[in-house]
């Protein structure tokens, strides 16, 4: 799969068929693959830390504890499931200051793993899908107008996914690849596992994290006693001895 660097020069987000429009505006280098950003500026030493919840929660306090003593701002998407089971937690995040959107109302595949081209939903049933969560915000306190961002599922989409958050006015987003830090999630017994020190290794890996939407997970239930998240306040302040500005993802993702 290609994944195409473009430049974008715009203050606020237009869209025609899944692709950004550009305005007359100072331009920056951001990553785009089957029409979601993927990666901020990779000219500007800024990481976004993204969360995202579903079924499990269980880091959520500790998470908020530590992204509040070490004063970093941080990104949460919440399925409406998530916001049925943890809505103060929901609130919580939102009432800190941390930028909180949706991640779909039912947690749904959106494509095939084996062919991510075709679809396994409708445009009408990923709308409503979409709308439901949206709704399950507002009724927190979380307006749609906050929440421009939309991460999917599984963190798994096409271009007509795209296209057709892009008809809701919104933007799709995903993780950025190159590091494990979204395999936070696998268990011991899963042929797919990685150990927290695996996923803090992986890091390193890249040549430069700018730009980075570094996303793992709220929660990853008991089957998984190695907890990334434990690392949080390591992660953070090797972060910022790196030269890293901690951002939302609408502070990383916005043009100056």
């Amino acid at each position: 799969m290609k994944i195409r660097t473009i430049l974008i020069a715009t203050r606020r987000w237009l869209f025609c068929a899944g692709t950004a429009l550009l305005t007359a505006a100072p331009c920056c280098a951001q990553v785009i693959h089957l029409g979601a950003i993927i990666r901020g500026d990779t000219a500007r030493p800024e990481v976004a830390l993204v969360f995202t919840g579903h079924e499990y929660a269980e880091g959520g306090e500790e998470i908020l504890r530590v992204l509040e003593r070490e004063g970093a701002p941080a990104s949460f998407f919440f399925t409406g499931a998530f916001l049925e089971a943890y809505p103060e937690l929901a609130k919580r995040a939102f009432e800190a200051g941390h930028y909180v959107g949706p991640h779909s109302d039912g947690h749904l595949l959106y494509c095939p793993w084996e062919d991510r081209q075709q679809l396994l939903v409708t445009r009408d049933s990923f709308q409503n899908d979409l709308r439901r969560n949206y709704q399950k915000l507002a009724a927190l306190g979380i307006p749609s107008g906050s929440a421009p961002f939309f991460l999917p599922p599984y963190e798994w989409y096409n271009d007509s996914i795209a296209h057709w958050t892009a008809q809701e006015g919104l933007q799709l987003i995903n993780m950025t690849p190159g590091t494990l830090t979204h395999a936070d999630y696998t268990v011991p017994e899963a042929h797919n596992y990685r150990s927290s020190a695996a996923i803090w290794e992986s890091l390193s890996r890249p040549p430069h994290l700018n730009g980075f939407l570094l996303l793992s997970h709220i929660g990853v239930g008991p089957r998984r006693p190695d907890k990334f998240y434990a690392l949080l306040p390591r992660l953070i302040r090797w972060l910022r001895a790196g030269g890293y500005r901690l951002a939302r993802v609408d502070e990383l993702l916005q043009n100056e």
